[in-house]
C-alpha cells in the first residue's frame, strides 16, 4: 500500500478568466502556510513532493519543501484541465464541463483524465501532489467509478488521503470542502 495526499493549491491571485498561471494571493500563501504545518505532522519523512507545473501549485508546495528540505518534481500529469478555448472564454468552458458526464467528453478530457490516474498508480512511496481542483475531482471520480465530473468541492489548502493498492486509488478521507465558489 502507498500513501499519498492530494493538496489543492491555495488561493490563486487570479481568476480563471483573467490569468492563465496566476501565483498565490498573500490569503494563498497562508494557506500553503497551513498546509504544510499540518502535513509536517502527518506524513512521514521520506515523503515524495509532486507539484503540477502551474505556478499556485508549486508556491504552494514550497513551504512543505522547505521545512522538510525535501525537492519538489514537477509532474505535468497533475496539471490543471487545459480548456480548449481562449483565455476570456475559459470560464464559461469551466462552469460547463463542471456540469458535465465524464461520457459526454471528447478523447483529449480522457486522454487527461487517464494520464492523472497511470501517474498515480505509477507511485511507489508515500508521496504529497500539489494540484488543482479538478484533478482531485478526476482522481474521486475514477475511484468511485463515478460519471459526474465534479464529485466533491475542495477548497483551498485543502488536503485528500489516497491510498493505492495493486493499482486500485482508494480515497480514504475528503479534505476539507469549499464553503464558495471556485475563483
Amino acid at each position: 500500500m502507498t500513501q499519498v495526499w492530494l493538496v489543492r493549491h491555495g488561493e490563486a491571485s487570479a481568476s480563471w478568466g483573467e490569468h492563465s498561471d496566476p501565483g498565490l494571493s498573500d490569503k494563498g500563501l497562508r494557506e500553503a502556510e497551513a498546509s504544510a504545518t499540518h502535513l509536517q505532522s502527518v506524513v512521514p519523512e521520506d515523503v515524495a513532493l509532486v507539484s503540477s507545473p502551474k505556478a499556485r501549485a508549486q508556491e504552494t508546495a514550497a513551504p512543505l519543501a522547505a521545512c522538510l528540505n525535501r525537492t519538489v518534481v514537477v509532474n505535468d500529469a497533475f496539471q490543471e484541465i487545459q480548456a480548449p478555448v481562449p483565455l476570456e472564454s475559459r470560464q464559461v468552458w469551466l462552469q460547463g464541463f463542471m456540469r458535465q458526464t465524464w461520457d459526454q467528453q471528447d478523447e483529449s478530457l480522457w486522454r487527461w483524465r487517464d494520464g492523472i490516474v497511470s501517474a498515480l498508480q505509477e507511485l511507489t512511496e508515500p508521496t504529497v501532489i500539489f494540484t488543482h481542483f479538478l484533478v482531485i475531482n478526476t482522481v474521486v471520480a475514477h475511484s468511485r467509478q463515478a460519471s459526474k465530473t465534479v464529485q466533491c468541492w475542495p477548497d483551498n489548502g485543502s488536503i485528500h488521503a489516497l491510498e493505492l493498492r495493486e493499482g486500485a486509488i482508494e480515497v480514504v478521507r475528503l479534505g476539507r470542502q469549499m464553503t464558495s465558489v471556485v475563483n
